[in-house]
């Protein structure tokens, strides 16, 4: 207990909590919860409507299909899986876009610029990649949606636990959150199907951004070389490497949307 409590005492010290980038979280958080709940979410297409289009689609060129014979329960499991695979995945693919398409990367790097980590670190995202990550939400369970519908008829449901999807959840419960902190939560050897607190913690620094793109599964990383492991480390650089931090909230907002230089190059 000796050994624990000092290295708690610096994962929750004021020099972290207090820090210029973490009062910058602060004051985001805020201004991005007001422009998403009355700018983006009223008008970003929703997996409901992206369903019916495919369903449609799907009834055109294919013609009624006879509902497969299977229990509602392992309909919902089935559901419930591959919703978590494919929204993994393209998260996955989108990340990794973010990083290496020097357009998405202006965007992106409002995420990277934050100099310690916080939970609301995970909400210092520009609204121009909360439309992009809506719309890959909106598509994928769209598109999940409408084949299961179209295979299995309009009785489904999936596994959730406080509104979130089951798997999805476990994860959460399991030390997801920590991902934006400074606790390096490692899952050892599981670590080479999930991705843990710290392998994301490794992403954030300055020379390791280009690994770690996964979301809840490591699997992605491993499958298309993106994949990095390390020994734990009491001291991570965290921010921008060669590039000046966003130093206000304006910056945070206006920067991204500046003219884009085609000789820019990409430092993560």
């Amino acid at each position: 207990m000796l050994f624990v409590y000092p290295r708690l005492r610096n994962y929750f010290s004021k020099e972290i909590f207090w820090h210029a980038s973490a009062c910058l979280d602060y004051q985001y958080f805020i201004m991005i919860s007001i422009i998403k709940a009355f700018l983006i979410l009223p008008l970003l297409l929703g997996a409901k409507d992206v369903s019916i289009w495919m369903s449609q689609l799907l009834q055109t060129y294919f013609g009624y299909f006879s509902p497969l014979r299977f229990s509602y329960e392992s309909v919902v499991f089935l559901y419930t899986i591959a919703l978590f695979v494919v929204g993994d995945f393209t998260r996955y693919w989108l990340h990794r876009f973010l990083h290496t398409v020097p357009f998405l990367w202006r965007i992106h790097r409002v995420h990277h610029s934050a100099e310690v980590l916080t939970p609301l670190t995970f909400y210092r995202v520009h609204p121009l990649e909360n439309i992009l990550f809506g719309l890959r939400h909106a598509v994928s369970a769209g598109v999940v949606t409408a084949i299961f519908i179209y295979f299995f008829g309009a009785k489904i449901g999936v596994i959730e636990f406080f509104g979130v999807n089951g798997i999805v959840f476990i994860f959460g419960v399991l030390g997801a959150n920590l991902r934006h902190s400074h606790i390096p939560l490692r899952y050892g050897v599981f670590e080479k199907i999930f991705i843990s607190p710290y392998m994301h913690q490794l992403h954030h620094t300055k020379e390791l951004s280009h690994t770690n793109y996964g979301g809840v599964l490591s699997l992605w990383d491993r499958l298309f070389k993106s994949y990095y492991v390390a020994k734990t480390q009491n001291s991570l650089e965290f921010g921008l490497k060669g590039e000046n931090p966003h130093l206000t909230l304006m910056e945070l907002f206006i920067e991204p949307l500046k003219f884009y230089n085609q000789k820019e190059k990409i430092t993560a």
